[in-house]
């Protein structure tokens, strides 16, 4: 499991470990917090394609969907 800090998400890299489209690297641009402290919006974008989707950012702690860093 991938141990992250969610208050160094932003500007964060990932890879994904099963690619689509040619999208491989990934940068978190968008991180909401509430007033308790906790992510309620987190936004990738793919490197190649600037797509950008939202993303439960509880889902990059899977190291079987992705790793930390550009790999």
């Amino acid at each position: 499991m991938n141990n992250i800090n969610p208050r160094k998400l932003l500007h964060s890299k990932w890879t994904a470990m099963n690619p689509s489209n040619k999208e491989k690297h990934f940068l978190v641009t968008e991180v909401e917090f509430n007033e308790e402290g906790e992510v309620i919006h987190c936004l990738l974008e793919a490197v190649l394609t600037n797509r950008s989707e939202p993303i439960d950012w509880a889902e990059l702690k899977d190291e079987n969907s992705w790793l930390q860093g550009w790999a």
